[in-house]
């Protein structure tokens, strides 16, 4: 199956993974619509980027934890690119909540971004991507497997996420395929270095942290492949299987 001169919606495209999975589906000579909520700039660069590879490339604004964003957003890539083949559930947060100091308020900004937003931004783009049988892909994280102190509620909602793969595969099939990617450490956070990095790598059966490139790389395989739906594929060096 090729993607070239087909669309797809990279959400949280501005930086960081997001904006990998964009430049791979542009090798791929995919057109993008570039999400982006605060980081204009960035989601800018973004563009440029997939333009000097030849392919066309819009950004588009829109704070999606804020439900009602989702449907407006997939209606402005419709109406720009005249199509949508592709949806990439990327935009997430990752923030720190310590057991003992959760409060209500952080717990429903992580869910809105990390867990609703997927499912709202799928529901308004379940039209588009039937009509062209195409697919949704999306982000997952170790985390949401791998318990890590001080990331309670973003490795539940990202749980959540692996379970919503698989219930709207079962809900869109025939028509679009949903499959999802779970990376592990593939982009170290700030200040994240020395001992708690090096028994990171030393505990991860392939001994050494991925890159975005290899996250990017299952995106373009989940994309084309037209067999699998409901497939959730961990680029995380083995941790999921580690004893």
């Amino acid at each position: 199956m090729t993607l070239r001169g087909k669309v797809a919606l990279v959400t949280g495209a501005g930086h960081r993974v997001g904006r990998v999975i964009a430049l791979a589906l542009a090798d791929e000579g995919m057109r993008v619509a570039v999400h982006y909520h605060a980081s204009a700039l960035d989601a800018e660069q973004t563009v440029g980027l997939v333009v000097a590879k030849g392919c066309e490339a819009r950004a588009l604004a829109a704070n999606l934890a804020d439900a009602t964003a989702s449907g407006p957003l997939v209606a402005a890539v419709v109406s720009q690119f005249g199509r949508l083949d592709l949806l990439v559930n990327s935009a997430a947060s990752m923030t720190k909540t310590p057991f003992g100091s959760i409060t209500p308020a952080q717990f429903d900004e992580i869910m809105a971004l990390n867990l609703r937003a997927p499912l709202f931004v799928s529901q308004a783009a379940a039209p588009a991507l039937a009509a062209q049988q195409g697919s949704i892909v999306n982000i997952g994280d170790h985390m949401g497997e791998e318990p890590w102190p001080g990331f309670l509620v973003h490795g539940v909602a990202k749980a959540g996420v692996v379970a919503l793969t698989r219930q709207l595969a079962a809900t869109l099939a025939p028509h679009v395929r949903v499959n999802a990617v779970v990376p592990g450490a593939v982009l170290a956070p700030v200040g994240w270095a020395g001992k708690p990095k090096d028994d990171f790598v030393r505990t991860t059966p392939l001994k050494r942290l991925g890159t975005a490139d290899d996250v990017a790389a299952a995106v373009v395989y989940l994309a084309t492949a037209t067999y699998v739906t409901g497939e959730v594929i961990h680029v995380d060096g083995g941790r999921h299987v580690r004893r």
